[in-house]
């Protein structure tokens, strides 16, 4: 299969490392048009990662565990008056890859066995745990599960994003 005029840009325009124009593409798209903040680059030669990944925070919480989701409901109830749990968004990894490529099992165990639950930040955090007793708190921050979002980019240089889990993860329901 001859590779597509825009895989052969990307080879052509980044000097022979497509993965690092597949990168800037998701960078700027993430920046730009979703609203992201906090990014930053972990590059495979300088650091433990197989392949170039991003990291940063989005402009809202994108994944509630299942089961969490149903602890913060019955938290809400026990609140009363329509009162709502604050949903602050958090930190995610992000894995750029073109449409034409096939990622390997072996590849997304290694990204997966090279990166933490959570990407790490230069700001210290406050993590308040007021109440133990809070069980929907188990599943955010460094207690959840390692998560990343698979971000393919397409010809056209649109992105589409898919959240991957390492391991099996309770379907939601609606």
């Amino acid at each position: 299969m001859e590779p597509s005029s825009f895989a052969q840009t990307l080879v052509n325009s980044s000097g022979g490392n497509p993965v690092s124009s597949l990168v800037d593409i998701v960078h700027n798209n993430l920046v730009n048009q979703q609203d992201w903040t906090r990014m930053r680059v972990h590059d495979a030669a300088s650091s433990k990662f197989p392949r170039m990944l991003l990291s940063g925070l989005p402009p809202r919480r994108l994944y509630i565990h299942p089961d969490e989701q149903i602890e913060v409901l019955r938290a809400e109830r026990k609140l009363g008056n329509g009162q709502r749990i604050a949903q602050p968004p958090e930190l995610e990894w992000i894995m750029p890859m073109h449409l034409a490529e096939t990622p390997t099992v072996s590849l997304l165990a290694a990204v997966f066995d090279s990166i933490s639950a959570v990407p790490p930040t230069d700001e210290i955090e406050e993590i308040k745990d007021d109440s133990a007793a809070e069980e929907w708190k188990a599943w955010r921050s460094s207690r959840r599960g390692k998560r990343l979002l698979l971000a393919v980019v397409q010809d056209d240089s649109s992105v589409t994003y898919y959240f991957m889990h390492d391991g099996i993860v309770k379907p939601r329901q609606n």
